[in-house]
C-alpha cells in the first residue's frame, strides 16, 4: 500500500464499526488506489459483521486471499464468517491452512477449531481444541477469553448430556 492507500485504510479502520458512512468512504477511496488484501477484507468484514451478508463477504475474503495468501489479518474473520454461514467444511479446510501460514497467532486459530467444533456439537474435542489453544497462548487476556470459553463448552456439554 502507498501512504496515501494507508491513510485511507487507517481511517476505514479508525471509523469501524461505529461509522459506518465514513468506513465505507475511506474504503472506497483506498481501494481506488489499488486492491490490497487488507483493504479487502475490512470490506468483507462490514458484509460480514454488519450487513450479514455472507456470500458477498466470502467473495471479497477470497479476493484478499487471492493478492495476499499470507494476508495474517484475513484469515480470523474469513473463518468467522464461514461458520455464521454455518459452511463448516470450508471453515475447518481454512483453519487448516490457516495453521500453516507463517507468522499465523495459532491460538487464535485453534480457539476458532473449537469454535466449528462446538458448533457441531462435538463438545470433548472442542475442550481438547481450547486446551491446544493455550498451549499457544502468550497473553493473559488471551488465556483468560480461553478459560471463559472453556466453561461454556462444559455447560452446553453438560445440557446436551442432560437433554439425552
Amino acid at each position: 500500500m502507498n501512504t496515501i492507500q494507508n491513510k485511507y485504510y487507517f481511517q476505514a479502520l479508525d471509523n469501524f464499526p461505529y461509522n459506518m458512512e465514513e468506513t465505507i468512504e475511506a474504503l472506497n477511496y483506498a481501494l481506488s488506489y489499488e486492491k490490497n488484501a487488507d483493504c479487502l477484507c475490512l470490506l468483507a468484514r462490514v458484509y460480514s459483521e454488519i450487513l450479514n451478508d455472507y456470500e458477498t463477504a466470502k467473495e471479497y475474503f477470497e479476493e484478499a486471499m487471492s493478492i495476499n495468501i499470507h494476508s495474517l489479518n484475513l484469515y480470523p474473520y474469513f473463518i468467522d464468517c464461514l461458520l455464521w454461514n454455518d459452511d463448516y467444511k470450508e471453515a475447518k479446510k481454512l483453519i487448516n491452512f490457516a495453521l500453516t501460514v507463517k507468522g499465523i497467532d495459532k491460538a487464535v486459530i485453534l480457539n476458532k477449531k473449537s469454535l466449528l467444533l462446538e458448533y457441531q456439537k462435538k463438545y470433548k474435542k472442542a475442550l481438547n481444541m481450547i486446551n491446544n489453544a493455550r498451549l499457544h497462548t502468550y497473553n493473559s487476556n488471551f488465556m483468560t477469553y480461553l478459560e471463559s470459553r472453556e466453561k461454556q463448552i462444559k455447560l452446553k456439554k453438560k445440557s446436551n448430556e442432560k437433554s439425552k
